[in-house]
């Protein structure tokens, strides 16, 4: 009798909810990271060496001396939606295939945005400070923010996500422009109460800039000092989309001038891995201007719900591809 066929063997990078360590015995031999920590470089090609699939994380950059460590390697599936920390073309020519998860991260982001924008504003990190250190003797005329309602916010990008904050502002009272390369139909932007605009229009009008564009040659360092010199004084930037979309200098320069009232963040330069000059960390002055910034690590789709779906996405990636191939 023949045995059964040899199971491919699959390199998990980061760690998985347990259902989706159990769908993947099903097809397959995973080798699993039970550690919140990543492998370091070494230790991933070291794993890498002998795998047939790799399951990856936004923690993770394949690039072509990636891709020479790996022999066997015949599918990559992102436990994400974007992927620019990974060399497509470099990928598709050793014709490894590679899938996504492209649908479940747009209302998780959208929300956090919007709980950063009211956080940033309202003052909340600084009330939450006051209570905790025991400095709030009751109620005083201090820490007056700004509100949303009545409020212009600029969304540079209208894509999925820009639409999902955009109905959720629109809801809070804002009035809300976008700007971007494609215009929505007519009757789209009636529903979400839209005014198309270009930078020139948008800009100098808007307290809040909120940019949702994937990061390419040509949205890298987008959001800079001549752009942010074009809001009113005293605006508002948040970041959810890319870190280095925003060159966080000049941020910082501004914030320090007075000139931006604070900065929102979920993402960050330094994690931009496919970058070589990308900086190693936060800009210290950033993290120094607690009541003007306020700093999320990465949580756009840490929802327990929706991270249980996006893994057991990827492994139904990875299935697929073995199931096909057989």
């Amino acid at each position: 009798m023949s045995g059964s066929p040899r199971r491919p063997r699959v390199l998990i990078t980061n760690r998985v909810h347990p259902d989706t360590e159990a769908y993947l015995h099903r097809f397959c031999d995973p080798v699993l990271n039970p550690d919140s920590e990543p492998y370091s470089r070494n230790e991933l090609l070291e794993r890498c060496a002998d795998v047939e699939g790799l399951m990856v994380f936004m923690n993770d950059h394949v690039d072509e001396s990636f891709l020479e460590q790996c022999p066997k390697l015949e599918v990559i599936s992102a436990a994400l939606k974007g992927f620019d920390n990974f060399d497509l073309e470099a990928i598709r020519l050793r014709k490894i295939h590679f899938a996504y998860v492209p649908d479940l991260l747009t209302v998780p982001t959208a929300e956090l945005t919007l709980g950063l924008m009211i956080s940033l504003a309202r003052n909340v990190p600084a009330g939450d400070d006051m209570i905790r250190e025991q400095r709030f003797p009751g109620w005083r005329p201090l820490l007056y923010g700004t509100g949303l309602q009545g409020e212009q916010a600029c969304i540079w990008g209208m894509g999925q996500v820009g639409q999902a904050l955009a109905s959720r502002l629109v809801a809070c009272g804002m009035k809300v422009c976008y700007v971007d390369s494609q215009r929505l139909p007519e009757q789209r932007e009636q529903e979400f109460g839209l005014q198309f605009a270009d930078l020139a229009e948008a800009l100098p009008n808007s307290r809040y800039l909120i940019p949702f564009v994937p990061l390419t040659p040509e949205t890298l360092h987008m959001i800079n000092r001549e752009i942010l010199e074009q809001l009113p004084p005293q605006a508002y930037l948040i970041n959810c989309c890319r870190g280095s979309v925003v060159r966080e200098s000049d941020v910082a320069d501004l914030l320090e001038s007075g000139w931006l009232q604070g900065y929102a963040a979920d993402v960050f330069e330094m994690e931009d891995w496919a970058l070589d000059t990308r900086p190693r960390e936060v800009d210290p002055r950033l993290l120094a201007m607690k009541e003007r910034t306020l700093f999320t690590p990465h949580l756009g789709s840490a929802v327990m719900r929706v991270r249980r779906e996006i893994s057991l996405q990827a492994a139904r990636n990875l299935e697929a591809w073995f199931s096909g191939r057989s």
